[in-house]
């Protein structure tokens, strides 16, 4: 990634949020590097030096600082292929795809070869995999370590280490000190539930997601209330699977939602995050969005598109959407979760059992998920998926190639341009797929002819997932 040195420059004194989590400056006089919003008073020019990635700067060996916290900046969404791919091993590293694996591991995952990837991933992160998985183990720690109350020994563990020796040892020769010389404030909650931020880059148009989220969420399994989103969790993490709880928040003070997890979910916190940031979409820089999108965008300042917690559950939920009403989908997805989700205890009596995984779909009879009300079509197409998603046919999150995805969608049975293409933009995350068919955007437009709409959405590219939205707002309920 190639930065302009009088631009990043500007972007430090102006304390520009555009260029959080794409731009860290190190300052020779200090030793330290920084975030472009950091409010301290800015560095002369001379003594600065711009990287792309704070696995960039700790590799020139500066130290983060402890004000601004390099570990709260947002990620990263790309739409060029190279970035795009960059940016998809990256936030499978966050969810630590090197701890157990190494990059071979990786590179096959993502379908590349070893070199291709080392090559576009030093390209965009001016760093190399393993050494931003160690740069974020390292802020991850120091994350925890800040924030909670967990003890150094847990926080070797939840972050990656493979001891608390390795942890001590990193620490003190990266950044010149003790684990326990970062405890000072903590966030966590008197009921051993975790309290940890994640930042975005402003605006963020909350209230709007929330209506978003509250309007589709499944009985039981989800919930938005007091201004926050709520939701029960199951993931396997690397001691196992383990279900919990989380609750997500904004803080408009400075630019971050709070997220609140159980204890349970230690053993997946790293998982757990990332997908709270996909969910959100905090990689998204709006600034880039509303140049392409002009007048669209105007209205609605930071819309993001709603991404998803779990790909699985959002693509089910899309195939149960289908041809019917949003309220009747999530009677439906409701009672899927009843019959085939496990329960689970939350401080919320409407939030009471995780979404059935892929497994628990393609073990039920179509008989039994028939007697729930869904028709034998949509039954089929459930069951394709999570077949797909098992033997490893289909990858229904980011980092998947969304063309490719997208072709294996349609194949299945009762999945159309429609459901593929919405699928694709909250599953993936893929910012510019186009469910262009789609009643609501097509009578939005005030067009009849989806290929007309095809034409006249060009002009959006790369963004047309967040055109969608922006549309499917102006109506105020339409969409999947």
């Amino acid at each position: 990634m190639l930065l302009d040195a009088d631009v990043c420059y500007r972007a430090v004194r102006s304390h520009d949020h555009r260029f959080d989590g794409h731009l860290f400056v190190g300052v020779v006089s200090t030793g330290v590097y920084c975030r472009p919003v950091c409010r301290a008073r800015a560095p002369r020019r001379e003594n600065c030096t711009f990287f792309p990635s704070a696995a960039a700067a700790e590799g020139a060996g500066y130290r983060p600082c402890l004000r601004c916290r390099p570990e709260l900046a947002p990620g990263h969404v790309s739409v060029d292929a190279g970035r795009r791919l960059a940016s998809a091993a990256a936030g499978l590293i966050e969810e630590g795809a090197l701890v157990d694996g190494g990059v071979g591991a990786l590179a096959g995952r993502l379908g590349v070869t070893v070199g291709h990837l080392r090559r576009v991933f030093a390209d965009e992160f001016g760093a190399s995999p393993v050494a931003y998985a160690q740069t974020y183990r390292l802020l991850l720690a120091k994350h925890l370590l800040t924030d909670t109350r967990l003890s150094v020994a847990d926080v070797a563990m939840v972050s990656g280490f493979g001891s608390l020796r390795g942890l001590n040892a990193l620490f003190r020769a990266r950044y010149g000190l003790r684990p326990s010389d970062l405890r000072r404030s903590r966030r966590d909650t008197d009921d051993g539930s975790l309290a940890l931020v994640l930042a975005y880059r402003p605006p963020y148009a909350w209230d709007p997601q929330l209506e978003f989220l509250a309007g589709r969420a499944i009985a039981g399994v989800e919930e938005v209330g007091d201004g926050a989103y709520r939701r029960a969790v199951e993931l396997t993490g690397r001691s196992g699977l383990v279900r919990g709880w989380i609750e997500v928040s904004r803080r408009l003070a400075d630019h971050t939602l709070r997220v609140v997890l159980s204890a349970d979910l230690l053993g997946a916190l790293p998982q757990t995050l990332a997908r709270v940031k996909r969910l959100f979409d905090l990689s998204c820089r709006p600034e880039d969005v509303s140049v392409v999108l002009g007048p669209l965008a105007a209205e609605c300042p930071g819309l993001r598109v709603p991404g998803a917690f779990d790909g699985f559950e959002m693509a089910v939920r899309a195939v149960l959407g289908q041809q019917i009403t949003v309220q009747a989908a999530r009677t439906l997805a409701g009672r899927l979760a009843q019959r085939c989700g496990a329960p689970l205890s939350t401080p919320w009596p409407g939030v009471a059992r995780a979404f059935p995984g892929p497994k628990a779909i393609a073990a039920a009879s179509a008989e039994e998920l028939g007697a729930l009300g869904i028709n034998r079509r949509r039954v089929q197409a459930m069951q394709a998926l999570a077949k797909g998603v098992l033997d490893g046919a289909l990858t229904l999150e980011p980092g998947a190639d969304p063309e490719s995805q997208i072709e294996r969608l349609r194949a299945l049975p009762s999945i159309g341009d429609w459901t593929a293409q919405y699928i694709a933009m909250r599953a993936l995350a893929w910012p510019d797929a186009f469910p262009h068919a789609d009643y609501g955007v097509m009578k939005a437009l005030g067009e009849r002819s989806p290929s007309r709409v095809l034409e006249r959405a060009e002009a959006w590219r790369p963004w047309r997932g967040y055109a969608t939205v922006h549309l499917w707002r102006s109506l105020k309920g339409s969409g999947g």
